[in-house]
């Protein structure tokens, strides 16, 4: 793997006062392309930060808080500055005479993933740590079944693969890597060198599923972040991210959900999904929890089995109510690999749901994926 060019390194400029974020800095790295893909070390998804070998200033677990770092110029506790991240205490060498940490002195983090996945990218953001970050960042990821413990993966046989090789880093900054390995991979190892603090991690990539946990379900939701579907493309991200509509649970407030600007012509909105694979579908659901005066007024979905085939509506329009969970059977099952929502004319809308089975081609074909990533 080709070692990524640093950027930029060195610290950023000391706080003095008003906007935290108006000296906030970004590599030169296409995030953008990044935006179409799940957070695999999403909280939502099930992620944490289940071990680290310090965190004296600043708890592991504020790595994957939700948005942005804060900052509070004025917040300080009886270790010191309290920040929103994970911070470890200063690395010091073996005595007077070597005074400084060795090449070899790190600390780490271990982080479960929500989901397993293929990860396409990753994001080290060192916001509001300006001269207390870390010299360089690598990472390191493995693949292991069921729950294991910290001890588990700290265990002598567990095979890690380098993802990011030690890589010097930028202060108050999102420090963006593209990650190239075809593999599926449920942990994370997050080293910082030789110590400081991160603010946020973002792992950025695809769901790849246990096909033989979906083929215990039966039936579940084809099109769940959880499960390996995604969104492909939407007509509008004004207000929130359309991948949103397929995240864990009910929404719980009016931006977990997917919400346009009003329009004014004559056209409508939609979100275009890919299943987790060739599925029969029985039954939808389209919840707009949470949206009261801008709830989508009405709703179609269509389906369409491979990526060239023709669209076929299976829910013709139908009014939505506020706030409302809608539920459809559709009786004879559909076959489809992939399903449009249009709403009509904006609005929003909290979750799909899209409920129904694999068929034999679908499951065939995601059990041969699985075995291509190193699945057992």
């Amino acid at each position: 793997m080709t070692v990524p060019e640093a950027l930029f390194t060195g610290d950023a400029r000391p706080y003095g006062g008003g906007d935290p974020y108006a000296d906030y800095r970004t590599t030169d790295f296409p995030f953008a392309h990044l935006a179409h893909l799940a957070d695999l070390a999403d909280r939502r998804l099930g992620a944490g930060v289940i071990a680290a070998n310090d965190e004296f200033f600043a708890e592991r677990e504020n790595l994957l808080k939700p948005g942005a770092a804060e900052f509070d110029p004025e917040r300080f506790g009886h270790k010191g500055k309290i920040m929103d991240g994970w911070e470890t205490r200063r690395r010091r060498g073996s005595g007077a005479g070597s005074p400084h940490p060795t090449d070899a002195d790190h600390d780490w983090a271990l982080v479960r993933l929500g989901a397993p996945g293929v990860i396409r990218g990753i994001v080290v953001d060192t916001a509001h740590f300006r001269g207390n970050y870390p010299q360089a960042v690598s990472v390191e990821a493995t693949s292991l079944p069921g729950s294991p413990s910290p001890e588990d993966l700290c265990g002598d046989g567990v095979k890690w693969t380098e993802l990011v090789p030690r890589t010097a880093i930028g202060g108050h900054a999102a420090n963006g890597f593209a990650v190239d390995v075809e593999q599926r991979f449920t942990h994370l190892r997050l080293n910082q060198h030789p110590d400081g603090g991160i603010a946020r991690l973002r792992v950025y990539g695809e769901v790849a599923p246990d096909p033989a946990w979906l083929a215990a379900l039966g039936t579940f939701d084809l099109v769940a972040l959880e499960n390996g579907g995604g969104v492909e493309d939407a007509s509008d991200r004004f207000y929130s991210p359309a991948t949103n509509t397929i995240q864990p649970g009910r929404s719980h407030k009016m931006d977990d959900g997917w919400e346009t600007r009003r329009r004014r012509d004559k056209g409508n909105d939609w979100i275009h999904y890919r299943l987790v694979a060739q599925a029969e579908i029985r039954a939808v659901e389209i919840d707009t929890a949470y949206l009261k005066g801008n709830a989508a007024g009405w709703a179609t979905l269509s389906v369409r089995d491979g990526e060239t085939a023709e669209w076929t509506e299976t829910l013709p329009r139908t009014r939505l109510q506020p706030d409302t969970n809608h539920r459809f059977a559709l009786g004879a099952g559909v076959v489809a690999t992939e399903v449009r929502l249009d709403i009509f004319p904006d609005g929003g809308v909290s979750r799909l749901r899209v409920f129904g089975g694999l068929t034999e081609g679908g499951a065939a074909g995601l059990a041969a994926r699985h075995g291509e990533l190193g699945g057992g």
